[in-house]
């Protein structure tokens, strides 16, 4: 194993997934905590997903560890740390801690924080994180339901979450390339910086980034910063050239789309997806609470639909809505209501033949996932920035689509289908 990552919730770990693969890694995601001796093969890079990013700091700094120590016993030689490119995180958060924690397991003296991915226009300059043209704090990510963002400064976050001096690489530096990076690496760490913050604004930052680098023994960051990291093993010929997946071949089953987002990119795919007639239907998490509304009844519903039509389960609401729910419900537990429903909608439709399942919000995929009883996952082609078709390779046979809220374009959920191919067809890469 060259690289092991370890990724703070589900719908990360696929985007990482897809980064490794499509640089040329053979690359197999894990979920949660591998179990002692686990097999990963000749897996290039392993990334563990865990459900972290909200969960209290110690109790995220514990299962990183755990889930880090066994990457490390089972050979990896970098260890990736990912979390998402917004760095969602609050003062109280679990960036820093869990960076901390990985830095003493490897004795790394040094690392850097890269949450940048222009593909997806998350971009860092001068230590600020923008989202598309706007500063973090003036995107919608300062209403994200259970991470609000009001700080773009990431120097600033994160200090405020570690014990280690954090610095800043800007982009001047990060042009010159990688010999300037490597020696602003040196010239920061001599000046006591331990964690630095890197700027970056094109995916050539990322490949320089990555250059540099090579031999630190802890990397943190969104999945961008993967873009470079493979080139250094195949360099010494530590890893071959591979082409990209393009299609993938998915067992014969019915299809559905569950979204328990609320981002304003969810909500802008629903409404595609209504215009497009697709059969929609509103989970109302009033309606759960009070016993009005069933997972059963919401699986019977997309059952009897028509074959043709496109099934789609929602959650999502607006900033307006979500506020009133979380003061009515309180917001962790509204969450919770939401990701426990979808996942036994999903797992009565597994029952049921469905074999094809598109999950939007990371929350909302973990609690999925972990209903299904999926395990681990083989990465197939890639749909969007960020979001590729995966494979269960453990517990039922399916095909998913994990995709972060904020990912995908606006016919995400239509356009997703047309690359699987059903099992048995003459269909070729």
């Amino acid at each position: 194993m060259l690289i092991g990552a370890v990724a703070d919730d589900i719908t990360g770990a696929t985007d990482l997934c897809l980064m490794l693969s499509r640089e040329g890694m053979k690359t197999l995601q894990v979920i949660g905590v591998p179990e002692e001796g686990a097999d990963f093969g000749d897996a290039d890079a392993v990334v563990v997903a865990l459900k972290s990013r909200t969960i209290p700091a110690e109790e995220a700094v514990r299962a990183s560890r755990a889930a880090a120590g066994k990457l490390l016993a089972a050979g990896a030689e970098q260890l990736l740390f990912k979390y998402c490119s917004t760095f969602d995180s609050t003062d109280d958060g679990n960036i820093g801690p869990v960076a901390d924690a990985l830095q003493d397991l490897t004795g790394g003296e040094l690392t850097i924080a890269c949450p940048s991915f222009p593909a997806a226009g998350r971009t860092v300059y001068k230590g600020h994180l923008f989202v598309g043209d706007r500063l973090l704090s003036e995107s919608s990510l300062k209403d994200h339901p259970l991470t609000p963002m009001h700080d773009p400064d990431l120097v600033r976050v994160l200090q405020r979450q570690t014990r280690r001096p954090v610095g800043l690489i800007d982009w001047p530096v990060i042009a010159r390339g990688e010999d300037a990076i490597r020696a602003a690496f040196a010239q920061q760490q001599a000046a006591g910086k331990r964690i630095l913050v890197v700027d970056t604004l094109s995916d050539a930052d990322l490949h320089a980034i990555g250059a540099a680098c090579d031999g630190m023994k802890l990397v943190t960051g969104g999945s961008g910063i993967a873009m470079g990291l493979p080139e250094n093993f195949r360099k010494r010929n530590k890893l071959p050239v591979r082409k990209a997946m393009t299609r993938m071949m998915a067992p014969v089953g019915r299809r559905v789309v569950l979204a328990g987002s609320c981002s304003a990119a969810t909500r802008v795919q629903i409404e595609v997806a209504r215009n497009d007639a697709s059969a929609l239907l509103r989970l109302d998490i009033s309606a759960v609470a009070d016993g009005s509304q069933s997972a059963a009844e919401i699986a019977d519903w997309v059952i009897s639909q028509d074959k043709d039509r496109l099934p789609l389960v929602y959650s999502s609401a607006s900033p307006q809505e979500l506020q009133s729910i979380q003061a009515a419900m309180g917001r962790h537990e509204s969450g919770a209501l939401v990701e426990q429903t979808l996942a036994e909608v999903a797992e009565r439709l597994k029952q049921k033949g469905f074999t094809r399942f598109l999950i939007a919000g990371g929350e909302t995929s973990g609690a999925v996932i972990n209903a299904l009883g999926v395990k681990t996952l083989s990465i197939g082609p890639e749909i969007d920035p960020g979001v590729p078709w995966t494979r269960s390779l453990s517990g039922p046979d399916i095909v998913l689509a994990l995709k972060s809220g904020n990912f995908g374009a606006p016919d995400f959920f239509l356009k997703a289908w047309a690359q699987l191919d059903p099992e048995g067809s003459d269909a070729r890469d």
